[in-house]
């Protein structure tokens, strides 16, 4: 059993002082939180600050360490961004909290560590190389761009089908993943459908359309998972497998949860909405166990937001039995938190969202048509200046759902608009640096910024192995190279070939951030030979990725792609970006504006738009959790999007979108203005 864990109003008073600003205190809502150590679900409204209160459990739970038991604290997040967040704040006063038998992390680096690469090594009898999706993929392009199919002893026959295949539809050797059921199957990705493999058609005979027979496939899908497993065996896994192999952990060996019960007492999902299906599941089996489970887990998170990744039209997160609340806003003002709460889906007879905010700013709409959609974010701009807005500290943003087509039909089309069409140029931007790339320059060009040169060290490390893997070039026991067992490698077996590489790397590094990454770039390619002798090998497969000098974003280009996805004029600066980038941010100011989504129905009914699928939402009537999946999705990305500000919300909404839905609309709640 858990510890029983009291928390005294001296003990919330310490994590105030550490979290919160001079003269600020938790009120009811949180305390309630901070003190409840059952398992219950957390449903925090936006700007409730949820984290904060998490947080504060923790610095107070930190005093109490260790537990008498042995056992520890599980966190858990689904993104690194959200793990290095509570790390910044607390990490320094929590010494303990950030120690065994403590484990702050992700999901999935919890399943690598504690489920996925135990099971790898009691199986195979080694660890795994990596556990990376790109890496993965790399070594699945390695099978398609070589004279490959031989290795695998098939007939002619199924080497034809197989390559028919990969000319026809190369997703396929991508996109299956391995399933544990009674017997291990490989599934479809996305959706889960046992593997189907149908002939590919072409403009050939009309006898060459018939499709493959049962044995036939059966051939395939044998080909397909004796491939799955080579990958597996040789140390490469997608994050998938990962869960893949915790289940088979769990289940050959059910002893293994209640060793993690054991060791974790409570257990906090923060961002819960954002979990899928599979990480949901394991969960639950793991640590509420049927509700048998001797871990106390707090799920923490607001299911109205979840839009990561995709825009979930389900919903996973069945509420518990407890389930507390923070209905009371800090972020939003209580005009912004009335409209907000009309779009929220799961809204029961407890939920509310109270904008505690002091502003009495109405959230506006901008009504415009075609010849006045390059007004629209002047407009916006106008209203943020006339308001004494420009230098609150907080930034202010313009949002959309959608922001590219990715065909011109779309592009060419006036009556469909996403981000592009508002603002001309611009650009996705790229996300946090990769671990690894297609050509050598990208390596220097993405890095992590930090104070030190270690992230450029690790790039260009990183880059070598991928030489070394173009290039087959393995371990003793035919293992793909780290970075550690690399540079060990070098310094058992040339002493002076160690020092000349860490000079490099140090030279390098320093270069680069010296602007030099051209020359860095030409020393680099020089050096490579040297590199590959070690291993009496040349250049050979790896020549295009050293070679290839055309970036992800051209280096000349990277300044004004930057600046493209802005907004400037005498000094105000407003970024333009999508709502998925937005999400968890607090702004002074923000510009919505509606986009085009698929089409439902057809003439004057016709869907496509938010104004058009939440119409209710915006005269003022609360959704409800049985709309249909469209509209669960559209209202989702509004529900995100409308409570980012604090001050001001406005909505760009055309004139016949307006004119048709909206006519009706309270100008007691909205501020109507025509761009």
């Amino acid at each position: 059993m858990p510890q029983v864990i009291n928390i005294s109003d001296e003990e919330i008073r310490y994590a105030e002082r550490l979290l919160l600003p001079v003269g600020k205190t938790f009120d009811e809502e949180r305390r309630t939180f901070i003190r409840n150590f059952n398992t219950i679900d957390l449903q925090a409204v936006p700007g409730s600050g949820k984290t904060t209160a998490l947080l504060a459990k923790l610095v107070i739970l930190e005093k109490k360490l260790p537990f008498a038991d042995g056992s520890g604290i599980l966190v858990l997040s689904h993104t690194n961004a959200a793990i290095d967040e509570i790390k910044e704040k607390i990490q320094k006063h929590c010494p303990k909290l950030f120690s065994y038998p403590n484990f702050i992390g992700t999901i999935q680096s919890f399943v690598d560590a504690f489920l996925a690469i135990p099971f790898y090594v009691s199986k195979f009898k080694k660890k795994p190389i990596r556990i990376d999706n790109e890496i993965y993929n790399e070594r699945i392009k390695s099978f398609l761009d070589k004279i490959w199919l031989h290795r695998f002893n098939l007939s002619e026959e199924t080497n034809t089908k197989v390559a028919h295949i990969k000319n026809n539809n190369e997703a396929i050797f991508y996109n299956y993943r391995f399933k544990l059921s009674n017997e291990i199957q490989l599934v479809k990705k996305l959706n889960e459908d046992v593997l189907e493999i149908s002939k590919p058609r072409g403009n050939t005979r009309p006898q060459n359309y018939r499709d493959y027979t049962q044995q036939e496939k059966q051939e395939v899908y044998n080909w397909f998972l004796a491939l799955k497993k080579s990958i597996l065996k040789s140390g490469i896994l997608h994050f998938d497998d990962a869960y893949f192999l915790a289940d088979i952990y769990l289940k050959k060996i059910p002893s293994v949860k209640t060793i993690l019960q054991k060791r974790f007492s409570f257990v906090f999902v923060d961002e819960m909405q954002d979990m899928d299906t599979h990480q949901y599941d394991l969960l639950e089996k793991i640590f509420y166990d049927e509700g048998n489970s001797v871990s106390k887990i707090q799920r923490i998170g607001d299911k109205n937001q979840a839009i990561y990744n995709s825009v979930k039209a389900t919903d996973i997160w069945q509420d518990r039995a407890e389930v507390l609340r923070l209905n009371g806003s800090q972020r939003l003002s209580k005009p912004i938190a009335d409209v907000v709460k009309k779009f929220a889906l799961y809204s029961d007879n407890d939920f509310d969202i109270i904008g505690i905010y002091e502003c009495e700013i109405k959230p506006h709409i901008l009504v415009f048509e075609d010849n006045a959609i390059g007004n629209i974010i002047p407009c916006f701009a106008q209203i943020v200046r006339e308001n004494n807005l420009i230098n609150s500290g907080k930034p202010i943003k313009v949002v959309c759902w959608n922001t590219e087509w990715n065909d011109d039909a779309g592009r060419q089309d006036a009556t469909k608009l996403r981000l592009e069409d508002y603002h001309q140029g611009f650009k996705k931007e790229k996300g946090k640096p990769k671990q690894d790339y297609d050509n050598l320059k990208s390596y220097l060009l993405y890095y992590e910024k930090k104070q030190t040169l270690e992230p450029l060290r690790k790039n260009i490390l990183n880059a070598f192995l991928k030489i070394l893997r173009l290039e087959s070039i393995n371990t003793a026991d035919n293992r793909p190279y780290t970075k550690k067992v690399l540079i060990d490698l070098i310094h058992e077996n040339d002493i002076q070939k160690y020092d000349e590489l860490n000079l490099n790397l140090y030279n390098w590094s320093i270069g680069i951030i010296q602007g030099k990454t051209s020359e860095v770039f030409m020393s680099i390619k020089e050096y490579i030979p040297t590199l590959l002798a070690i291993f009496d090998k040349q250049m050979f497969e790896s020549l295009n990725f050293i070679n290839n000098d055309n970036a992800e974003i051209p280096i000349e280009n990277a300044e004004i792609l930057a600046s493209t996805n802005y907004y400037k004029e005498e000094g105000l600066e407003i970024e333009i970006t999508s709502v998925h980038a937005v999400k968890g941010q607090t702004h002074c100011a923000t510009l919505y504006l509606e986009s085009y989504f698929q089409q439902d129905g057809q003439g004057i009914n016709a869907k496509s738009y938010e104004s058009q699928r939440l119409k209710d939402q915006f005269l003022g009537i609360q959704i409800q959790s049985n709309v249909r999946d469209r509209v669960k999705q559209s209202t989702k990305m509004a529900y995100v999007g409308f409570s980012r500000p604090t001050d001001l919300l406005c909505i760009a909404i055309h004139k016949n979108r307006f004119d048709a839905q909206l006519n009706g609309i309270d100008t007691d709640v909205w501020e109507i203005k025509t761009v």
